[in-house]
């Protein structure tokens, strides 16, 4: 089928632990997530309203929460790269973009993120590893 479809999460504040910050630095108050996942278009046009015939993307949540959960990370990148595979694993996804962004930057303002867009090709090769 030709066409695209997304399944999109936005503003999601993750409850997590990133960085290591010292005195008089700005510690983020927020840590958000914005996912992007492409999947096939016959995920959502369908022809009878059941749960098997859509992507059911709570487990990938509940997922992508628990990793936030883990532990400490250093870097907003090393979390970003765990919940790509977490959404690799999902052979319904075809695409990923993920942008982890914390707040504030500077006094009580900004925000400051990573965005990484990867194509099914890239997606394969994650899953081969």
């Amino acid at each position: 089928m030709d066409g695209q479809s997304h399944i999109e999460l936005s503003g999601l504040k993750l409850t997590t632990d990133i960085g290591t910050y010292g005195p008089g630095d700005v510690v983020p108050e927020a840590h958000i997530l914005d996912l992007r996942l492409k999947i096939d278009p016959r995920l959502v046009l369908i022809d009878t309203d059941d749960m098997d015939r859509v992507f059911d993307y709570d487990p990938l949540i509940a997922e992508i929460d628990r990793l936030a959960r883990d532990g400490h990370y250093e870097t907003q990148e090393r979390l970003m790269t765990r919940i790509v595979h977490a959404c690799a694993a999902f052979p319904q996804i075809m695409a990923i973009e993920v942008k982890l962004s914390k707040t504030p930057v500077v006094g009580k303002t900004g925000q400051l993120g990573v965005h990484l867009a990867l194509d099914e090709r890239v997606i394969m090769q994650i899953r081969e590893t």
